[in-house]
């Protein structure tokens, strides 16, 4: 058959290899009994593919790993290595059955695909530089519209900060925050709100996922309630604090927003400025979610809900 296929006895002791994993190794027939397959691997991968192996042997769990394995002109080629537990009666593993599969094209492939996406997601973040700065040089030439370039600045970089954490990433630059987090997302765009001596934003809650399909509208949406609570409500007080929850219903997630310690209020505004059109706009055209408004005298409440099916591609 055109597939590697291994099995051990209870232990892990590698007793029997198939000839297909003769042909493509190139090694003498039982040279790799025992323990000696580990030595067929990338020296990087050795000890990992050993770890995690051992913790098959010791829990009972599929074995599944990717690794390096030198073939019979010695070149290492990516490798998919499965082991699954064949168990009698009384639940006693009696034998480890596996396989190998040859996965180095594929794996190549998706290292370039990776790169291209890098790249070009850096060009986009590049893009949203461009754009700060031309906002900056425009409001210097024409002082007239210095505010409106202040704020459409701030947007920008909101819109780059949502961009930059969900973009693709080499491990280096990956954030610490989980990409799929809408807590991860929604810290990230606060912290230059946050205080050294204590939280003005606290979130808290069940975290719901959300991918690049969910991140732009979101972005926009919270950047504006943060907006508007420095200017007129509580992060414009230095004892002022936002207590954001999120929560995930059956088909909905739900984000609450209360604000407390700032100016007191006396009710909605007169009239909705471009800022509230703009979070009414990504909320239901762009996500498909409502959101609803309470004045209370002591700070804005808001809540906000969204469909699932809206926050991320993949549903769970």
């Amino acid at each position: 058959m055109p597939q590697m296929v291994w099995s051990t006895l209870p232990d892990g002791h590698h007793d029997y290899y198939n000839a297909r994993w003769y042909e493509f190794t190139g090694v003498p027939e039982g040279s790799t009994d025992g323990e000696g397959w580990n030595g067929m691997f990338h020296p990087e991968d050795q000890e990992r593919a050993w770890t995690k192996w051992r913790h098959s042997l010791a829990t009972g769990e599929p074995y599944e790993i990717e690794y390096r394995l030198r073939n019979a002109r010695g070149e290492y080629r990516w490798t998919l290595g499965r082991a699954l537990p064949m168990r009698d009666r009384s639940g006693s593993i009696i034998r480890w059955f596996g396989t190998c599969t040859d996965i180095h094209e594929q794996k190549l492939l998706l290292e370039q695909r990776e790169i291209v996406s890098q790249e070009l997601s850096h060009r986009i973040k590049n893009i949203f530089a461009v754009l700060g700065g031309l906002m900056s040089l425009s409001s210097k030439a024409h002082p007239e519209i210095a505010p409106l370039a202040s704020e459409l600045r701030a947007r920008i970089v909101a819109l780059g900060t949502a961009h930059d954490f969900v973009r693709p990433h080499s491990a280096r630059s990956k954030p610490l925050n989980d990409q799929s987090s809408l807590q991860g997302l929604l810290g990230a765009l606060f912290s230059a709100y946050q205080s050294r001596e204590h939280a003005r934003i606290a979130i808290v809650g069940v975290d719901a996922r959300i991918d690049d399909r969910s991140t732009t509208p979101l972005a926009l949406i919270f950047h504006e309630l943060a907006t508007n609570a420095a200017k007129y409500g509580a992060l414009s007080s230095s004892k002022g604090r936002i207590d954001i929850e999120t929560g995930v219903l059956s088909d909905h997630v739900r984000i609450i927003w209360k604000e407390s310690g700032g100016p007191q209020i006396g009710g909605p505004p007169d009239q909705g400025g471009f800022g509230s059109r703009l979070i009414e706009l990504s909320i239901t055209n762009q996500l498909g979610g409502r959101l609803t408004y309470e004045w209370h005298r002591e700070g804005l409440n808001v809540m906000v809900l969204i469909p699932k099916t809206a926050m991320t591609r993949a549903q769970v």
